[in-house]
Parts: C-alpha cells; sequence; structure tokens
C-alpha cells in the first residue's frame, strides 16, 4: 500500500504519504473488514477497535445524539472510552458536547493544564483519573446538521499531526455513513433472521429510552420543563457519583425521588420550584 524509499534502503525512512483516495479507500477497507469478521450486533463496537489501528490514539467511541439534551454511546473500542463518554453526558459538559453544539472539530491536545484544562474543569479532572490526557471530538453528519460524535482519546498529552487530523476526518466520514447505514437497518446489515441489527439498536436505544423515562417523572416531580429536568437528574448523578443512567434507574425504580421545596424564597424566578434530592424511605 506504501510506497517504498526510492533508496532501496528504507529503513527507518518516513514512507511516502498516501493520496487522499488512497487513504480513503485503506480506512474504509479497515472498517469494512472489522464489521465483516464479527457477529452484527458486535459491528460498532469492532468499528471503534478499529479507529485505533488507524491513528495513534488509545481508544474511540462514538455517541448518537437525539437532540441537545440525550445521547447515547453507539460504541466503545474500551472501557475507558466509554466512561469518558458517559462523564461528558453525565457533566453535560466536555469536548463532545462542544462537538455538538458548534458542528465543529474540538481538539483538546492537554487536558492536565492550559486552556483545554480550564475551558473543561471538571470533566478535565475527571478524563485525567481516567488515565486521558488528550481527547479529540469530531461532529459525525454534514454541515450544520449533528448525529452524533466520534470522539477519540489519548493516555498522552500531544495534538494531533495535520496528516492525522486529515485521516481523522475520512474517519468520521465512514463512521457516519456507517451509522445511518446501520441504524436504518440495511439488507446487507441484516442477519438471517432479519434481527441481527435490530437487537443491537434496540439495546443501545434502551438507555436513551431509560434516561427519557427518568426525565418525564423528574418533570411530574418538580414540576419543571425537560431540560431543567435533565440538568437536576445530572446534578444528582455528580453528587452521587453515578452516570446518568444510573441515576435514572435509581428514579425508574423510585429508590429515589425529587421533592419540590414549598418555601417561595427557593422558587425560580420564572416560577418553577427548586427541586432538592431526598430518598424514599
Amino acid at each position: 500500500m506504501r510506497a517504498e524509499h526510492p533508496s532501496g534502503d528504507d529503513r527507518g525512512a518516513e514512507p511516502e504519504p498516501l493520496s487522499v483516495s488512497e487513504e480513503w479507500r485503506r480506512i474504509t477497507d479497515v472498517l469494512s473488514t472489522a464489521a465483516l469478521a464479527v457477529d452484527v450486533r458486535q459491528v460498532p463496537a469492532a468499528l471503534c477497535r478499529a479507529c485505533v489501528k488507524l491513528l495513534p490514539i488509545s481508544g474511540a467511541s462514538v455517541s448518537i445524539t437525539a437532540g441537545s439534551s440525550v445521547r447515547t454511546l453507539w460504541c466503545a473500542s474500551d472501557d475507558t472510552a466509554a466512561r469518558l463518554a458517559e462523564a461528558q453526558y453525565t457533566l453535560g459538559d466536555g469536548p463532545c458536547q462542544s462537538a455538538l453544539e458548534l458542528a465543529a472539530p474540538v481538539l483538546a491536545g492537554d487536558l492536565t493544564q492550559g486552556p483545554d484544562a480550564r475551558k473543561w474543569p471538571v470533566f478535565a479532572v475527571q478524563a485525567v483519573e481516567l488515565g486521558v490526557l488528550a481527547t479529540f471530538s469530531l461532529p459525525l453528519g454534514s454541515g450544520a446538521l449533528a448525529i452524533g460524535t466520534l470522539d477519540l482519546y489519548r493516555a498522552s498529552v500531544g495534538a494531533l499531526s495535520r496528516r492525522d487530523l486529515g485521516i481523522a476526518m475520512m474517519i468520521k466520514d465512514a463512521m457516519t455513513f456507517a451509522v445511518l447505514n446501520l441504524s436504518n437497518g440495511s439488507q446487507e446489515s441484516t442477519d438471517a433472521d432479519g434481527g441481527g441489527v435490530a437487537s443491537w439498536v434496540e439495546a443501545a436505544e434502551a438507555d436513551r429510552t431509560e434516561v427519557h423515562q427518568a426525565v418525564g417523572m423528574v418533570m411530574i416531580q418538580l414540576s419543571t420543563g425537560p431540560e431543567q429536568a435533565l440538568d437536576y437528574l445530572r446534578a444528582h448523578a455528580f453528587a452521587q457519583g453515578q452516570t446518568v443512567s444510573e441515576a435514572a434507574q435509581s428514579v425508574i425504580d423510585r429508590s429515589f425521588t425529587f421533592q419540590r421545596q414549598a418555601s417561595s424564597d427557593d422558587d425560580h424566578p420564572d416560577g418553577r420550584s427548586r427541586g432538592t434530592f431526598e430518598e424514599e424511605r
């Protein structure tokens, strides 16, 4: 695939860069091979692991958005990548959220100090505790419409080179196609009984549905809107050291309830009542 050094002795020599078309072919070959090598239910995770083979990164994840407030993890190459995505969702902050809002790549090459650490201080601390020192979030989709993000992380500080960023952008485009193609349940991606794609899509949707259900319950408990209810759920998750999904489950199974404060001093200026965190006995 790569051209040899013209001297005939390519020991220690840098390979000549591939053309854009050759790089794209290499990327799609790696992703396609990864997808074909596993059961359809494992395709998303296989695609994320393939990203690590294509770039000098430690891990990758893809999250799908259902609007500004709800996301679901589509795939992750490893547990750290999954926990990093969940941390951003729980906090409602981080490079992933910024990439969605801007519909543009957000690159944080050093979460230990400097502007990246200051921009997302709480997230940066949690990321470093996970062993993540750099993250790169690229929105999936085209134009201003983002359907999710491709999130890459490194266990070492450092920005992506121009070439690596170009490759990451190509991977982002390929992953966008994979997300749309697989989630639509194309015939080529469905197993003999027709349930393969549906099964893992259903599993991915379960987490999002759980959060939606909990948000609806919090809305009723606090007489508030969906965005505010999700904020309360996130705050509770953060205070308890839980993920949003775990906090949502505690609301659904009624082991935890939000209660309105009666005092008018605690009301919001727009008339909505503040919530308090109170465990049901």
